[in-house]
């Protein structure tokens, strides 16, 4: 019995610490902050559908790249994007980020969002798929500079 638990007592350990290392982060702990604060709010405005605040979470020649679509830049192409059609809305939207790197003024991040959306018709669909932002500082502020994501 004593062997079982002590065996227990390592897979818990061992899964806690992958679960630990599977995310990297790298620079100032401050700035790590401000960008996980950052991924949080831009779930928020998405499930809020607040296409504005989304479009503002941009730098303003942010650019992004929708999967089968064009390349979109600047704000006003941005909100346009966001702004949810007629009838539908987010009900759950969540960020992981995988890795975050800061080199000075620039950061990347990637990985993994998923969501659920509600039509106009009350049918519910599930999302989930991978991305990868490039950020910017810009007046003390981390905004998204580049934003690509695909589904899975």
């Amino acid at each position: 019995m004593f062997l079982k638990r002590i065996h227990l007592l390592c897979l818990f350990s061992f899964l806690f610490a992958f679960n630990l290392s599977a995310q990297t982060y790298i620079g100032k702990q401050k700035d790590i902050d401000k960008i996980l604060k950052n991924v949080a709010q831009f779930s928020k405005d998405v499930m809020a559908g607040d296409h504005e605040a989304i479009a503002a979470s941009y730098t303003s020649d942010g650019k992004i790249f929708p999967n089968k679509k064009d390349i979109l830049e600047g704000t006003a192409a941005l909100e346009k994007y966001w702004k949810p059609g007629e009838g539908w809305k987010t009900t759950y939207h969540k960020v992981t980020p995988q890795e975050i790197r800061i080199v000075k003024k620039t950061a990347y991040d990637y990985g993994y969002y998923e969501g659920e959306s509600q039509g106009p018709d009350g049918k519910k669909s599930q999302w989930k798929g991978k991305y990868v932002i490039v950020w910017k500082k810009v007046k003390k502020e981390w905004k998204i500079y580049l934003d690509i994501w695909n589904g899975m």
